[in-house]
């Protein structure tokens, strides 16, 4: 065999070393990349003070008290940013995914989700929601059917939020499904913050998705539990007197009473 095809070989067989390492390495960064981490433990904040749930709270505290905060923001927006889950910091205003529409490559963003409906499943630790999420991708905002979903407590260290499947018009041939998995590690009671690990996915003509940590800011707090219900203030004697005779003249006033009394008008 000659020099110039063992060189050639040899330059074949490096080659492909170098391609199966290429594809190890990219194989095993997407897996980190679709790792989706579980919480530890759940730290819940009350009266400016955050503690884990599991040290001083029943499941039945955490479930009640995030049903409150929920409620007490329904039909309303929450904000939805990518956050740092050490210190709970939002690092941006928006979580973003990448995604492919149909051949093009492109990013997705969610920066907010508006709670259209709030109800408690009976005899079950769960809440129903329907949430409709800001979806934009590539500067362009699809249309999107609303999100039903589940959040449950299975324990003080299991809160999970998962919504039924949601569609999405991306591309001109078809819709494309995205479904969303958030578990819950951090509540504030006092601000209305809501954070976890998320993980969100995309199927059909676009498709992709990421996963990250992100908060849920919530526009009120969990207090009061129920508005403030205020006596309504009575009207005024003049006011009283003024609408009567606006909406009443002298002529229709009656000449006589059931007391016989005859009432005679004032001519000026």
């Amino acid at each position: 065999m000659s020099d110039k095809k063992i060189k050639i070989l040899i330059f074949s067989f490096c080659s492909l070393i170098l391609a199966a390492c290429h594809y190890n390495d990219f194989g095993n960064s997407d897996y980190e990349a679709m790792k989706l981490r579980t919480p530890n433990s759940v730290v819940v904040c009350r009266a400016k003070e955050c503690a884990p749930a599991k040290l001083s709270m029943s499941n039945e505290y955490i479930f009640n008290s995030l049903t409150h905060l929920l409620t007490n923001n329904n039909r309303q927006k929450a904000l939805i940013c990518e956050a740092n889950p050490a210190n709970h910091i939002c690092t941006e205003n928006f979580i973003t995914l990448p995604i492919r529409v149909g051949i093009t490559p492109a990013y997705m963003y969610i920066d907010s989700v508006k709670l259209t409906d709030v109800s408690i499943v009976k005899g079950s630790p769960q809440v129903n929601l329907v949430l409709n999420y800001n979806v934009t991708y590539n500067g362009q905002t699809p249309e999107c059917t609303s999100a039903r979903t589940l959040l449950y407590v299975k324990n003080s260290d299991n809160i999970v939020m998962e919504d039924s499947p949601y569609s999405c018009k991306m591309t001109t041939i078809g819709s494309t499904t995205i479904k969303t998995l958030f578990l819950v590690d951090y509540i504030d009671l006092d601000y209305g913050y809501i954070g976890g690990y998320y993980s969100v996915g995309l199927s059909g003509p676009a498709n992709g998705g990421g996963t990250g940590y992100m908060l849920l800011r919530l526009q009120k707090d969990a207090f009061p539990l129920a508005p403030a219900l205020s006596k309504p203030k009575a009207q005024s004697t003049q006011k009283k007197i003024r609408s009567i005779s606006e909406n009443q003249t002298l002529d229709s006033l009656p000449t006589q009473t059931d007391s016989n009394v005859q009432i005679f008008p004032i001519k000026k």
